[in-house]
């Protein structure tokens, strides 16, 4: 259902409506939002005579019906006004999750499409009246402009609920901007007389792709690429902060050679600054090209026009890139691209929240606990990692979406069909989702507390490890069969540090060799892992090719 539609429960006599409260006031400030998470409304306008629309649900056993009576209340049972609030949105990111993820509502709403189909219409009435040929759009004053850039600037709840209400009517969304505009614009002397050139020679997608582009770039620009950059400097800082903290790695979940917990935290930091990157770099497109991308209507209206270089500078001023060749719509290749591209980036995070995960039920990180907090209904001593926990679930619902939205987009039946226009709804499903786990990984990293003791304990208890040196040594210096002899030593067997020091001590190595190996732990065997950890900075820093982290 769209923003302000009704939904009817059928009955001769009486009807109930949904109707939406607003959320935001402004475009760029939903902090003074009037719509909270915690606001429920119920208001009991009027009740359904008997005989009406009703609604039971019965749970039955081997000896009695049970009618589950609180099921009226979401029934036909009352006619009411149902607010849209915590408890009655059908997404948890509109509801439960409204406060972590509302800044990406001013773009990716339905509000936010109304606002910038409105710029977009506006900016090619401004357009038309800068070509000379279109004499009939003289050059605005600039109070014209200034008051046609007053209707952008100034764009409110209430306005975008005015277009809805006009679009009861025409049952068209676009069309109802442009009637919009021209009841906005009909007392303006100078902008009245041009009224018919609003929505000139456009068709919808015209308006809605560049919209749609508009609403992604913000999007990024404001609110996901600082997630994320916000997350790859806290990673780093994790990494540089126990660069020097040694840990057993495990390979096919065996202990392996030593690392450090540092460097394990930069590889996940190098690898999401790679993809950052990658995103930053997908280009947004725009048409503006007609019914089915020839400029049709615009060459018999005006054929002495370069259509084509008026529709490249509209919409390169807009701060998109132009894509000339399309049908009706464009063709949403660079959406396919952006959406995998956050896909991967989500992927590495999913495998850092695992990684996290991991290494907790491990013990290597203690979680810091807060007063009140519940672990467990059941179990008091719980502290769950849920944070991690979160991350990885709605990383896997925002990749279900992004991958639904990149298969989907690229294919249209011919010129156009209309199986884009109800998916792109769903972008901001997907970011939004996306965001709730970059927050929710935040969250789970602020509360971590690294437990060298356990880190320790692991490393002590696994002497094998130095099984690679000592026989990479062997090798050097011309023992026979070095991977053989430590096999046997090692394969399947507790190893302590006296049997690894007794085997050296038999090796016929040089003295500064066996004076080498005998010094090793697995605490020091940790190769360049600390040197790689403290230069995470400058690793994040050349991938991106800006400064991400200080």
């Amino acid at each position: 259902m769209e923003f302000g539609a009704c939904s009817r429960v059928l009955n001769s006599k009486q009807h109930s409506c949904f109707s939406p409260i607003s959320r935001f006031e402004r475009l760029r400030d939903l902090s003074g939002s009037c719509l909270h998470s915690s606001n429920a409304s119920f208001n009991i306008s009027t009740v359904i005579p008997r005989g009406g629309c009703c609604c039971k649900a019965l749970v039955k056993d081997s000896s009695s019906n049970l009618s589950v009576e609180n099921v009226k209340k979401m029934s036909g049972q009352y006619a009411r006004e149902f607010e849209l609030s915590s408890l009655t949105a059908l997404s948890p990111l509109d509801g439960r999750y409204w406060g972590k993820v509302k800044d990406l509502a001013p773009y990716m709403s339905e509000y936010g499409l109304i606002y910038f189909r409105v710029l977009v219409e506006i900016q090619w009435l401004v357009k038309l009246s800068q070509i000379p040929e279109v004499t009939e759009v003289p050059s605005f004053s600039s109070e014209a402009r200034s008051y046609l850039q007053g209707i952008i600037d100034g764009f409110t709840i209430s306005d975008a609920l005015d277009v809805k209400n006009i679009e009861k009517v025409t049952n068209h969304d676009v069309k109802a901007v442009e009637y919009f505009l021209k009841k906005k614009c009909q007392l303006h002397p100078e902008i009245a007389k041009v009224l018919e050139f609003f929505h000139f020679a456009c068709t919808s997608e015209d308006i809605n792709n560049l919209a749609h582009a508009l609403m992604l770039k913000e999007a990024l620009k404001s609110v996901i690429f600082p997630a994320m950059d916000e997350l790859t400097k806290a990673i780093c800082n994790m990494a540089k902060a126990n660069a020097h903290v040694a840990m057993l790695s495990r390979t096919h979940g065996q202990p392996a050679s030593p690392t450090t917990l540092g460097k394990e935290m930069s590889i996940f930091a190098v690898r999401l600054s790679r993809e950052r990157r990658e995103i930053s770099q997908v280009e947004i497109m725009g048409k503006f090209a007609g019914a089915v991308g020839n400029y049709n209507a615009h060459m018999v209206a005006y054929p002495g026009i370069n259509w084509p270089k008026i529709a490249e500078e509209f919409v390169t001023s807009l701060g998109l890139c132009f894509n000339p060749y399309v049908t009706q719509i464009e063709t949403h290749d660079y959406m396919a691209k952006l959406f995998h591209t956050i896909i991967q980036f989500n992927n590495i995070l999913m495998d850092f929240d695992r990684d996290t995960w991991g290494y907790i039920s491990l013990g290597y990180f203690k979680q810091i606990t807060k007063p009140g907090e519940v672990g467990s209904s059941t179990m008091p001593h719980k502290v769950n990692p849920i944070d991690f926990e979160n991350s990885e679930g709605n990383l896997g619902k925002a990749n279900a979406g992004l991958s639904h939205l990149s298969m989907k987009l690229p294919i249209s039946r011919w010129q156009r069909d209309l199986t884009d226009s109800t998916v792109l709804r769903n972008m901001g499903e997907g970011l939004g989702h996306s965001l709730l786990a970059y927050k929710s990984a935040l969250q789970g990293i602020a509360k971590l507390q690294v437990n060298e003791a356990s880190l320790f304990e692991d490393l002590n208890q696994s002497w094998e490890v130095l099984a690679e040196p000592i026989q990479t040594v062997m090798r050097r210096h011309g023992i026979p069969e070095p991977y053989e002899k430590l096999k046997e030593l090692t394969r399947g067997r507790a190893v302590t540090k006296e049997r690894i020091t007794e085997f050296i001590k038999g090796l016929e190595l040089p003295v500064e060799a066996k004076a080498n190996l005998l010094k090793l732990t697995p605490h020091t065997y940790v190769g360049a892992a600390i040197e790689l950890a403290r230069s995470v900075d400058s690793a994040v820093n050349l991938v991106n090719g800006s400064r991400i982290v200080e």
